[in-house]
């Protein structure tokens, strides 16, 4: 789902797989998806946010440019979640084992690779609820974390297609803006 069907030696966007350990949820996912979204503005780059349709969030970061291969992005992402563990080291982990996620996001940097899976947007789980893996605008984010309620931060298969109605596709941009990763 990085890359599209006869360009898999090439990202298409670099993704950050965002999953809480146990007792974190999904709010302290919403902070440090908004931490990485201000991050990667300073960087240059912007960022699209979707819901897991699980317990998680993904931060996709399109790039639509041929030259950019799973190596850069993989590399790329592995940084800058290094970065966010240093700085956010009682939120964020980087690291792989499960044994460092208690109580934290990791994020999972490692999902940007040919080999590897993501659940594509507007994807619907099969859960005992039916979230949708569903994007949201970043002020949507920002106002439903600050509420506090997990709840509000999921999509129900029944609300899916009246929210893509009046919201419109969110993620469209992911598939069409072209941005180059900078040099870290």
């Amino acid at each position: 789902p990085l890359a599209r069907v006869g360009s898999s030696e090439t990202a298409d966007s670099m993704v950050f797989d965002l999953d809480p350990g146990d007792p974190a949820g999904i709010l302290e996912c919403a902070r440090v998806a908004l931490i990485l979204r201000e991050l990667l503005f300073r960087m240059g780059l912007a960022s699209y946010v979707k819901t897991s349709g699980k317990k998680g969030l993904h931060v996709y970061v399109p790039l639509n440019r041929k030259e950019t291969t799973f190596e850069d992005t993989k590399t790329f992402s592995k940084a800058v979640a290094a970065i966010m563990q240093k700085h956010y080291p009682d939120l964020v982990t980087a690291k792989i084992a499960k044994k460092e996620r208690n109580s934290k996001v990791f994020i999972n940097w490692s999902q940007n690779d040919a080999s590897k899976t993501m659940v594509c947007v507007y994807s619907l789980r099969a859960r005992e609820k039916p979230f949708v893996s569903f994007p949201l605008d970043w002020r949507e984010l920002e106002n439903l974390a600050g509420r506090g309620d997990p709840e509000k931060l999921q999509v129900l298969h029944s609300e899916a297609v009246s929210r893509a109605e009046q919201k419109g596709d969110l993620f469209r941009e992911v598939l069409v803006k072209e941005q180059k990763l900078p040099h870290l």
